[in-house]
């Protein structure tokens, strides 16, 4: 270890040489390399941490630069976890990065974060969110949580006991995990890019704070910060009986076992414009009226969310009906409501990865 390289930390009091030594000893993963991913990465690299592990299976895309900063312009098509790589080991080659460019599942997530002594959330839907508590508190891992939308932020400490011996994890504050599209990610709803690049730096100094052993970390507290006031405040977490705990492996998987009843069908873009030449057949918009691009009315119905269980209540004469939105999360919302209504007396889609995946066929389209 090269310790000029942190001398000014290592001349803290109450830092010094030993919390160095712990950082050096300590092994981190990020899941998610994105907007709270990239500033903590940064962070921690440069601090000294021994060994931190990248989990994401996405590559660069253009909209990501706006708050990603671990990337550029030439990076675009390429792994998040390789790029950002290359780039932590310019910054301090002393840590040692381990890759893991899949998306983290029921299947692979306990074996993953077993290697490791603290997670780090940095993913930005509920689905994995519930998925990493519930592994990180069976496996009892601590795990750092973040999670930004609009102007504001929230951070958490979970599985750590506090002064009195009590822990809680993110179902101590949330038991129950909104249905899919229910509320909007950042994708859809819009984060300004400093907001992940405040909090995701908080949330390294979280992580440092608790490997080091100095401070007092949010360990049972959730931190919620607003951008436009620069007012932040804390709400204290107690344990819950509103949940169930899953203390087995078999427990777990059991809980994250696969939906067989789902009832509609992701389809890809070539896929919908088979469709889209099949008589009886609709394509409905649920984005709201004031989202980009607007696409021609004569070949996508807009029924935004906000008026979608209205319009639900109506009866659809097409036989196949294909829902579409920005990032096809909203759009399963919308599928998964007319099943309840049609059941499987209709055949019912969801555009895969929305207008955002397949941008430049519609905005194309738009110019014919």
């Amino acid at each position: 270890m090269n310790t000029e390289r942190y001398q000014r930390q290592i001349i803290l009091k109450g830092f010094g040489m030993e919390g160095q030594e712990r950082l050096t000893m300590a092994k981190i993963l990020v899941i998610g390399a994105g907007g709270l991913g990239c500033p903590a990465l940064q962070y921690l690299v440069a601090a000294g941490v021994g060994l931190i592990g990248i989990a994401d299976h996405d590559v660069v895309e253009i909209s990501n630069l706006q708050r990603q900063v671990l990337f550029g312009s030439s990076d675009l098509g390429l792994l998040k976890v390789e790029v950002a790589a290359k780039r932590l080991k310019q910054l301090n080659p002393e840590v040692k990065i381990i890759l893991h460019p899949v998306s983290i599942d029921k299947q692979n997530i306990l074996e993953i974060i077993s290697h490791y002594d603290f997670i780090f959330d940095g993913t930005d839907n509920f689905e994995s969110r519930y998925l990493i508590n519930d592994a990180c508190t069976l496996l009892k891992k601590p795990l750092i949580f973040a999670a930004v939308s609009g102007f504001e932020g929230q951070l958490a400490v979970f599985n750590v006991e506090d002064e009195s011996g009590i822990k809680t994890n993110y179902r101590d504050l949330f038991p129950v995990s909104p249905a899919t599209g229910e509320i909007p990610n950042c994708s859809e709803n819009g984060v300004l890019g400093v907001v992940p690049g405040i909090i995701g730096t908080m949330a390294a100094g979280e992580i440092i704070k608790l490997i080091a052993g100095i401070g007092k970390p949010l360990i049972n507290k959730l931190l919620h910060y607003n951008l436009l006031t620069q007012e932040q405040y804390e709400i204290n977490i107690s344990p819950s009986d509103e949940y169930k705990q899953l203390d087995s492996k078999a427990d777990f998987m059991n809980h994250y076992k696969e939906n067989t009843s789902q009832s509609y069908m992701e389809i890809n873009l070539q896929q919908m414009n088979e469709l889209r030449n099949h008589p009886s057949t609709v394509i409905i918009d649920v984005r709201e009226r004031h989202e980009f691009p607007q696409l021609d009315s004569n070949i996508y119905k807009q029924i935004p969310m906000a008026e979608f269980a209205g319009f639900a209540s109506s009866e659809i004469e097409q036989q196949n009906i294909i829902l579409i939105c920005q990032h096809g999360i909203r759009s399963v919302a919308a599928a998964e409501t007319l099943h309840q209504k049609y059941g499987e007396t209709k055949n019912i889609y969801s555009l895969k990865g929305g207008i955002s995946k397949w941008r430049r066929h519609f905005l194309t389209k738009q110019h014919e």
